[in-house]
């Protein structure tokens, strides 16, 4: 395919009625608040961007993958008391990712990744109900948890930290306010030592843990880090489509 063909929101007709695709990207993020300096639309505009990389540089490996529109919406159930959050519950997301699925199974696509941006949003259990229905095989993958941040930033963090923030100066610099008008991301502990590590789980009040919706400082971020995890994250994503177009689906395992 061309390189247009990579994206099908920006592809014809004519390129996609003969092209021969492998892997379907299916890019999901999420609508919220991030800090005071990144915008609402921060995952999707993450996820979208590192999709569409990563396929460019699967298909030069010789891979045939294409990347679908994103979802723009994400489980932001603790996140509803911010103004303008949109949520969408996991059951809804099941029922379209089925339709999705079903679509791509229709077209004899034999392959659909999920590449997801936004930390409340989990397709595991969901892929685990539906793979029976469907011949296209179906995976999930964190694009954040693909390269380490060792190395690459400093300060720990998990929503609009200087991780996310540097991605976007890189990706969206129109985008980002000045740092100095961002909050500190200072995020409160939980007071019960079992959640503190981490070994047991509840979802986060988010307007209780956050003053800002921040979690992690961002002062430190640039877009000279943001392009350095960009490259280290796109070309790892890329193996794997590569890795996967080229994989038969019924012989995965040595």
């Amino acid at each position: 395919m061309a390189d247009r063909g990579v994206i099908l929101a920006d592809a014809p007709y004519r390129d996609i009625s003969k092209a021969h695709v492998d892997v379907a990207v299916l890019p999901w993020g999420a609508t919220e608040p991030h800090n005071l300096h990144l915008p609402y639309g921060t995952d999707n505009v993450e996820t979208v961007e590192i999709a569409s990389a990563s396929a460019r540089l699967a298909s030069e490996k010789g891979a045939h993958v294409i990347v679908l529109p994103i979802i723009p919406f994400g489980v932001n159930t603790g996140q509803m008391d911010l103004p303008l959050t949109i949520n969408m519950n996991p059951s809804t997301q099941l029922a379209v990712l089925d339709d999705v699925a079903s679509s791509i199974d229709a077209h004899g696509i034999p392959k659909l990744v999920i590449l997801n941006g936004h930390g409340g949003n989990d397709f595991r259990q969901m892929i685990r109900e539906i793979q029976s229905r469907h011949r296209t095989y179906l995976c999930a993958v964190d694009w954040y948890r693909s390269v380490s941040r060792a190395g690459f930033f400093d300060e720990p963090g998990d929503h609009a930290d200087e991780m996310e923030t540097s991605l976007m100066m890189h990706i969206a610099p129109r985008l980002v306010l000045p740092l100095e008008e961002s909050g500190s991301g200072s995020v409160k502990v939980h007071r019960i030592r079992a959640f503190r590590e981490g070994w047991a789980w509840a979802p986060r009040p988010w307007t209780k843990v956050s003053a800002d919706t921040g979690a992690g400082n961002p002062r430190k971020a640039s877009a000279e880090k943001g392009r350095a995890y960009f490259d280290a994250v796109t070309h790892s994503l890329a193996d794997f489509l590569a890795d996967l177009s080229a994989a038969d689906v019924n012989d995965m395992y040595v």
